[in-house]
């Protein structure tokens, strides 16, 4: 079996991800679609095959033992993937994922401003959600290269595994991968704080002890990046509240109103010529209104209205303003803004140009391309920190 070849024709398809399973022609995800390739259907041996092309000695061990196994590995000359090998009916399967070998910029990822400006956070917990697949790690990746590129900042990941391979710039980076660089994801974090931290990416928030950890960093100074898998910012609060039994729920709350300083969550959207896919955006910013929601139960489903009220002033924009601005620059179709808008009939409104003429929340995003927006978003970059502390005191 040659993967090699398989990998470069993933490569040439534009593919994010290859899936191998024994009976099965190898099968393309192109474009968020799964398409089979038109190779014969693979069998235990090359799969076994496979295995031994990739997988080190310890790792052949652990998959063994465990059925399961997350790693990346590179390819000279074409690229890095992550790859899960895992057994279905017996059999082994693999799931490769294309890793670019440079960072892609925050700009070419067609994400909001506000997300470039949120990298010069000196703390706090940025944290980015969406599905498998929504591109979190490329977002986090692009914003640990702004950091490096911009700012003299020790930087310290864990990853499981690493994904993309950041360089030193004007930062140090130290990227620490799970049963290479340490043995286990609690016990990196357990010992992170010691390692003179500035900046520090969490792969993924997994537990209690996890975000407990996340959460401590934060409030103790540092900027802690990490992922979930929720698919917007009331959820991801929720989220996070179910890793913690009930009698600790108003103390996470609380803490997470001082420390939480932005929510992004994403969806990757086909664009409307055919090829590729665009990421509508949800940015939550931690704004007083949002404090208040945050400490209190009653009020944590106001949030939505707070994101997308928050658009002139604070640049905070809700998935339906982001879709709406998407189709109005001609990136995605009608119908894919249908499909993925959280209320669609408010969107189809909107788009058919009725509203209130009171409501300007959405002037921005209904904007074409070239058109000067005069209540662009305040920079926040330059703003006085008037209140260090991060909370609103009652």
């Amino acid at each position: 079996m040659d993967l090699r070849r398989l990998l470069e024709k993933m490569m040439d398809t534009g593919a994010s991800d290859l899936h191998l399973k024994t009976g099965t022609r190898p099968v393309l995800r192109i474009d968020g679609e799964l398409t089979p390739t038109d190779d014969p259907p693979l069998n235990g041996k090359d799969l076994e095959a496979i295995g031994d092309q990739v997988l080190t000695a310890k790792q052949k061990e652990q998959y063994l033992k465990e059925r399961e196994l997350d790693f990346a590995f590179g390819v000279p000359g074409l690229a890095r993937f992550r790859a899960n090998f895992y057994n279905q009916r017996g059999t082994a399967a693999m799931a490769i994922r294309h890793v670019p070998l440079g960072v892609p910029a925050i700009e070419d990822l067609n994400l909001p401003n506000i997300v470039e400006q949120l990298s010069h956070r000196q703390r706090g917990l940025i944290l980015v959600t969406g599905t498998v697949g929504s591109g979190k790690s490329t977002t986090l990746a692009s914003v640990i290269d702004c950091i490096n590129r911009g700012q003299a900042r020790n930087v310290i990941t864990v990853e499981d595994p690493i994904e993309f391979l950041h360089r030193d710039e004007k930062s140090i980076i130290n990227q620490r991968e799970v049963g290479l660089d340490t043995n286990t994801y609690k016990s990196a974090l357990k010992h992170i704080l010691r390692q003179d931290p500035d900046v520090i990416l969490l792969g993924e928030i997994r537990d209690q002890e996890t975000m407990s950890i996340a959460l401590m960093a934060a409030d103790t100074g540092h900027l802690v990046l990490s992922t979930l898998h929720t698919i917007d910012a009331p959820q991801t609060v929720n989220r996070i509240l179910s890793f913690y039994p009930p009698h600790q729920h108003a103390e996470i709350r609380f803490l997470l109103a001082s420390t939480l300083q932005a929510v992004i969550s994403q969806r990757l959207i086909p664009r409307a010529e055919g090829k590729g896919r665009v990421p509508a955006v949800e940015v939550m910013l931690n704004t007083a209104s949002i404090q208040d929601y945050l400490i209190s139960p009653e009020k944590t489903l106001m949030i939505k209205s707070a994101i997308q009220e928050g658009a002139q002033q604070y640049g905070m924009q809700s998935f339906d303003q982001s879709l709406m601005g998407l189709f109005t620059k001609g990136l995605i179709s009608y119908d894919a803004a249908m499909k993925n808008a959280s209320n669609p009939s408010e969107l189809e409104l909107r788009m058919k140009g009725i509203s209130s003429s009171s409501d300007t929340t959405w002037e921005s995003f209904e904007q074409k391309e070239g058109e000067e927006d005069d209540d662009a978003p305040r920079d926040l970059v330059n703003e006085p920190d008037d209140n260090p502390e991060g909370i609103t005191r009652f």
